[in-house]
């Protein structure tokens, strides 16, 4: 794979950005005021799900899960129709990644009667979320996207295919998509670009940085409060030391509250030679953190084992998060940060077990022949001496 420019094609024009913002939150209101009065009506809290769901997609706004909960709560008060509330309730709890839970939602629902295409898709974007059979949810996704050549349908195929280290037609999917989009929304176009920039700038076994970087410009073109956008770019910009870049990047975000942003600035100012800023950008990161994870444990264990494996500086706290994280998805992705964090938190025999754990669930995948756990080979399998020694050769080089 060779790094080449990446926007030969001119990619679909869309409303402001600014404006759709606005209008998704006046849009947004405007259904809570109607779900205050029509709690029952049908169709109006599947809205506000979907409008809260984009709220935390793009703005990084968490409260959206509180509202998502208060939502779930007045909806039972309510007696709203049985299957309609438990489809509810699993889109919620999906959202919180609390992915069992969800499940058995759509269990509830299916009691009632044929699930609906829309339960349908869920169930499946559940199993992709959690790893769990991959080949059929294959199959199901193309035929699906071959189907509707919806945006909405092609992205998620995208998706799947990075995750099965198929690249080059992920690639192929995504751009796809951008010719599918009949809508001027940017929110949808921004989401293609965002992925887009995960699968050249996290995903390939070559990163190709600058690559990643166009795209995540242009997601953030498309949505210039894209959060999210924002912290990928601003972490290859750190990465090439273009430190103010990053800086001006990450200041407009700080009002999300998310702490993703606070962690980036920490390392902005580190990087500046401004340790007391760094230190106090970086607590409020921690706190950011730990006030997610104490409402939303599932949904940002991952995220919080990133961060404490790097600049929260707490491995213990880390490795912690990520066997949760790996409890409740077990990708090959959270087996890769677990035993990374086990390695980096001088568990060694954690990290052996991890591997062998990993290497039978995903060893005979094509993807698993991209993943640095391959590396490690599988002839080490059980924690043997080998292993161990291999492994405490890895903690040694990483060490600062």
């Amino acid at each position: 794979m060779t790094e080449t420019p990446i926007l030969e094609t001119a990619l679909p024009l869309a409303t402001s950005g600014d404006i759709a913002v606005i209008n998704l939150e006046s849009a947004r209101g405007q259904s809570w005021n109607r779900f205050q009065r029509y709690p029952e009506r049908p169709g109006v809290a599947g809205y506000i799900v979907e409008q809260e769901q984009m709220t935390l997609q793009f703005l990084s706004d968490a409260r959206a899960l509180d509202r998502l909960e208060s939502l779930i709560e007045q909806l039972v008060r309510t007696g709203i129709e049985p299957t309609q509330l438990a489809l509810i309730q699993a889109q919620v709890a999906s959202t919180a990644h609390r992915f069992s839970e969800a499940r058995d939602y759509l269990r509830a629902a299916e009691d009632y009667g044929r699930l609906p295409s829309a339960a349908n898709r869920l169930l499946l974007s559940i199993d992709q979320a959690c790893g769990d059979k991959l080949d059929t949810l294959l199959e199901s996704r193309r035929q699906i996207a071959a189907e509707s050549g919806r945006l909405e349908d092609l992205v998620p195929l995208g998706s799947l295919l990075a995750d099965l280290g198929q690249f080059d037609e992920a690639d192929s999917i995504y751009k796809q998509a951008f010719r599918s989009y009949q809508d001027v929304s940017p929110f949808a176009l921004a989401w293609v670009c965002f992925q887009l920039g995960v699968l050249w700038g996290e995903l390939v076994p070559e990163v190709q940085s600058s690559r990643a970087a166009d795209w995540y410009r242009r997601a953030i073109e498309y949505v210039p409060s894209y959060v999210k956008a924002r912290v990928h770019l601003s972490e290859i910009y750190l990465e090439d030391q273009l430190i103010g870049d990053a800086e001006a990047l990450l200041l407009p975000a700080l009002a999300s509250g998310d702490p993703e942003v606070d962690w980036r600035l920490a390392d902005v100012m580190t990087a500046q030679g401004r340790a007391s800023a760094g230190k106090k950008y970086l607590e409020n990161a921690a706190r950011g953190f730990e006030a997610l994870l104490d409402n939303y444990l599932l949904a940002f264990a991952d995220h919080g084992a990133e961060f404490y494996s790097g600049s929260g500086n707490d491995p213990g706290r880390a490795l912690e998060l990520a066997d949760l994280n790996l409890a409740n998805r077990p990708t090959l992705r959270a087996f890769e940060q677990t035993y990374e964090t086990a390695v980096g938190a001088g568990q060694l025999q954690a990290a052996s077990e991890i591997l062998t754990a990993a290497t039978l669930r995903w060893g005979a995948s094509h993807a698993f022949s991209f993943s640095p756990l391959a590396e490690c080979g599988t002839a080490s399998m059980g924690g043997s001496d080998a292993l161990l020694n291999e492994l405490k050769g890895a903690k040694d080089d990483n060490r600062p």
